[in-house]
């Protein structure tokens, strides 16, 4: 089957051109805010309670573990070591110089 390089065959694939472009550009325009909040140094790690909800496990990837804090919010956390479901697990809470906060199990 040849390729139609003509106007109409462009013009009738540039909807889908240009879409699949946004995609890439923005995969490509969220990567650096991680990068940049990987960069940036810890400021402050307070320690935190939380019940674990739920678990999800995927071949070959670490287990994602969706627990609920004291304050009733809920966060997800990768982790290798496994957690009950329904125990109280201490977390921190950890704070980076360009504000960005995230949780983590303690080594």
């Amino acid at each position: 089957m040849p390729v139609s390089w003509t106007f109409e065959g462009v013009k009738r694939n540039a909807p889908g051109v240009t879409l699949i472009i946004a995609l890439f550009a923005s995969i490509f325009a969220l990567d650096p805010h991680k990068w940049a909040n990987d960069a940036s140094p810890i400021r402050l790690v307070e320690p935190t309670n939380a019940t674990v909800k739920s678990a999800h496990w995927d071949k070959g990837s670490p287990s994602t573990y969706m627990l609920v804090l004291d304050d009733g919010s809920s966060v997800f956390i990768d982790d290798n070591r496994p957690h009950l479901i329904g125990s109280r697990v201490t977390l921190e809470r950890v704070t980076r110089d360009n504000g960005f906060i995230f949780y983590r199990f303690p080594e």
